[in-house]
């Protein structure tokens, strides 16, 4: 098993050249006038690149080339699954970049792109065997479900960070702070014996490929970040949201799972492993199901954009840009923090759910838009 400091190198490479490439990067975009207007269901007020993708791919490529030289890091590489991580991060960077430059039609090009990606994974492994449910055993995945669930979970993880990309620093912030939990949850999971072993791909001896592509995504978020909080002089665009979505869509996957035993309950996460993600990106995903649920209520496409999105909701209760982010950051923290506790004291599994229930009941009642329209009439 890797050691904390040969995941560290390599988030800290992955970190450090988005870092410095993401200022080159919009130097070209700002030459080449790639560069998104202000309008109305946007935030900014100046043209601004959004091609922050290219540094952030750039990063994700460092840190795997510095992991890949690494002797510990051998049973990571052991089977297909990182080479078909990285092909398939490619693919859905590339998707992104092109509606980036040149706006392309949602649902058929952007969907097929990802779907793509989600049969390189599938191809090299790096998918989910099975996932448990509390008090109900698992389920495992038959091989014919294995590709249906890796794109429908990749699709999902993905257009959840992009719609949340709206306010400058809140997308990284927020896939920053889920990277660096899942980190900490897969890495526990793995000194305490249960990431190790088989992988999907059937390669003996080979490593779980989970922890490192958190780390990396976290070192890549952290790196975009200066660049990107308000004022920001970058956007990731698509082709950066995509991708992270697209990683952390891994991550969670290959980590949640892959985890078949129960540990005698001595956590509510270790019973059931794959809720975890859905915890950690609560936010992002609690913001998607709204989303959807607004569009179909109004009849509307589930691309067409709007103002509605829960960080738009904060704004519009008087809070500023950063305030809102922060309060986003904060939310997901707490989330984070929850999922963490008990994993590493094996104590207040029973609080978990409710202490989950009470946030997302006190985001609801803040931000429920009749909440808000009687707050207005009231003022």
């Amino acid at each position: 098993m890797p050691g904390i400091g040969a995941y560290a190198l390599a988030g800290g490479v992955a970190g450090g050249v988005t870092l410095v490439t993401t200022p080159i990067v919009r130097w070209v975009a700002v030459k080449r006038g790639w560069v998104v207007p202000p309008d109305e269901r946007r935030v900014h007020v100046k043209p601004t690149p959004a091609i922050g993708g290219v540094a952030m791919f750039l990063g994700l490529l460092a840190g795997v080339g510095v992991a890949w030289r690494q002797a510990s890091m051998a049973p990571v590489f052991a089977s297909s699954e990182m080479l078909g991580v990285v092909i398939a991060a490619a693919l859905i960077f590339l998707v992104g970049l092109v509606d980036d430059l040149h706006p392309i039609s949602p649902p058929p090009a952007k969907v097929a792109g990802l779907v793509g990606a989600g049969i390189v994974l599938s191809v090299a492994g790096a998918t989910m065997q099975f996932f448990r449910l509390p008090f109900l055993g698992y389920v495992t995945l038959g091989a014919d479900f294995v590709p249906l669930v890796t794109v429908l979970w990749l699709l999902i993880m993905a257009n959840a960070i992009n719609l949340i990309d709206g306010l400058d620093g809140l997308a990284a912030g927020i896939v920053a702070i889920a990277a660096g939990t899942f980190f900490l949850y897969g890495h526990r999971l793995d000194t305490q014996g249960f990431l190790n072993g088989v992988t999907s791909a059937g390669d003996a001896g080979s490593a779980n490929i989970g922890p490192l592509v958190a780390i990396i995504v976290l070192g890549i978020c952290l790196g975009f970040l200066p660049h990107n909080f308000n004022p920001a002089r970058i956007f990731m665009g698509d082709s950066g949201a995509l991708m992270l979505g697209g990683l952390m869509a891994v991550a969670t996957g290959v980590v949640g799972g892959r985890v078949d035993q129960p540990f005698s309950g001595r956590t509510y996460f270790f019973f059931a492993p794959l809720f975890i993600p859905l915890v950690i990106l609560g936010v992002p995903l609690l913001d998607t199901v709204f989303a959807v649920v607004r569009r179909a209520t109004r009849r509307r496409g589930l691309a067409t954009a709007d103002k509605d999105h829960l960080h738009h909701r904060l704004m519009r209760l008087g809070h500023g840009q950063r305030r809102s982010v922060l309060i986003l950051w904060l939310w997901t923290a707490i989330l984070s923090g929850l999922v963490l506790y008990p994993t590493y004291t094996g104590e207040g599994n029973g609080l978990v759910p409710f202490g989950i229930a009470a946030l997302v009941l006190g985001l609801y009642t803040v931000l429920h838009p009749e909440v808000r329209r009687q707050r207005d009439e009231a003022a």
